[in-house]
């Protein structure tokens, strides 16, 4: 094993300049000489890339080394349906024009508290006894977030054509309009988040053994297992508030993961996550400032490459097990 660690330590260097090479790109393309005013306009995007990335990579493998799948993010615990409910929710009993003008600080941490509350609340009850309610978990935040979808659209069909677009610009993950204080409120949440996680990454990298193997060296698996659900909606969560639903982002930036550093340690496959969705993230706020003017959102280009790669990696499983 220590054979390769020059060869992941040179990768995630290259990693880092390359995500380095493309903030700055971001930050000095097309600024016209107002540098200043660049900065303080995209200077808060790139913070919100950081912590961002930050919060999907880390949930991400977390979640996928704890139910030993690779094709299954945090988005099936219901997160982002529960966070469309609850906008949907405020809109419609607020009104959308009272939701924009208002500062919104106590909603952005009453939406974190519920999407990690929640869960909490379903691990609490279901991973009690046996290895096999996980799964029973996983399907229930399907069935919810079915339910909390489906309780959105009714609403939103009752809604004024007006506030419905207006509630339609939160439902779309967005880097243009973050609110400052939201974003010192993220920062704070994922920066503790992260670090309790990664302390925790060799009772990962044991967890990656499986359950079993993990019990038997000595992990009490439900209090862990508690513990990760809540930090992983808790980070999701926060990611989703303060931005908005990015789908398949996790998958992506995961898998590839995976793909580019082979080993089950943790403290390789965390900041190889984190790098890649720095990258995936500015190159596609890049693309769409820049190329399409602003035509789209990140959300979109997310989707189309998220989806592409999932129905490769699907194809590409089932031809590897043939």
């Amino acid at each position: 094993m220590n054979t390769f660690r020059p060869k992941k330590l040179l990768l995630l260097l290259s990693l880092f300049i390359l995500a380095v090479l493309l903030c700055g790109l971001y930050l000095t393309y097309n600024t016209y000489g107002n540098f200043q005013f660049a900065w303080m306009l995209r200077g808060k995007k790139i913070a919100a890339f950081l912590l961002v990335a930050l919060a999907t990579g880390m949930a991400t493998v977390s979640f996928q080394t704890m139910i030993q799948n690779q094709f299954l993010t945090p988005n099936i615990l219901g997160l982002d349906s529960l966070y469309v409910l609850i906008q949907t929710l405020l809109f419609f009993s607020v009104g959308g024009v009272n939701m924009l003008v208002q500062k919104q600080t106590a909603t952005f941490l009453i939406s974190i508290l519920l999407m990690a509350l929640v869960s909490l609340l379903l691990a609490k009850l279901l991973l009690k006894r046996q290895q096999n309610d996980l799964f029973i978990l996983l399907m229930l935040g399907m069935i919810l977030g079915t339910l909390f979808s489906s309780t959105s659209n009714f609403l939103q069909v009752m809604m004024d054509p007006n506030e419905y677009d207006l509630l339609q610009g939160r439902l779309f993950a967005s880097f243009s309009n973050i609110n400052t204080v939201h974003l010192n409120w993220a920062a704070g949440i994922i920066l503790l988040g992260s670090l309790v996680l990664f302390a925790a990454n060799h009772y990962l990298d044991v967890l990656h053994l499986g359950s079993d193997q993990a019990t038997n060296l000595g992990i009490s698996l439900n209090k862990f297992q508690i513990l990760l659900l809540f930090l992983i909606s808790l980070l999701t969560g926060t990611a989703t508030a303060l931005v908005g639903p990015i789908t398949f982002l996790g998958f992506i930036v995961a898998n590839i993961s995976y793909q580019l550093m082979p080993t089950y340690r943790h403290r390789y496959l965390f900041p190889t996550a984190i790098l890649l969705g720095i990258i995936f993230l500015v190159g596609s706020q890049f693309l769409v400032e820049q190329v399409f003017q602003l035509k789209t959102t990140v959300s979109v280009v997310t989707q189309f490459i998220g989806g592409l790669y999932f129905i490769w990696k699907i194809i590409y499983e089932r031809r590897r097990q043939k």
